[in-house]
């Protein structure tokens, strides 16, 4: 298994307070729980070698179809 650099974490986090007003505890939940999460922790995506920012792109891609 995989697991983002602690560094993009905070990124997304600190994007997902700032765009959504979530609180820390929520948006970090919001990240570990999603498919895009996921898909990350699975090495044949690829998804480990891209920025924060790509990576935020896809979650709210995600986020706005639920």
């Amino acid at each position: 298994m995989i697991k983002l650099y602690h560094g993009s974490n905070i990124s997304i986090g600190q994007m997902l307070i700032e765009d959504y007003g979530y609180d820390i505890p929520t948006a970090m939940h919001t990240l570990y729980t999603s498919n895009t999460y996921r898909k990350l922790e699975d090495e044949r995506t690829g998804l480990y070698y891209q920025s924060a920012v790509y990576l935020y792109d896809i979650l709210k891609q995600e986020l706005s179809t639920k």
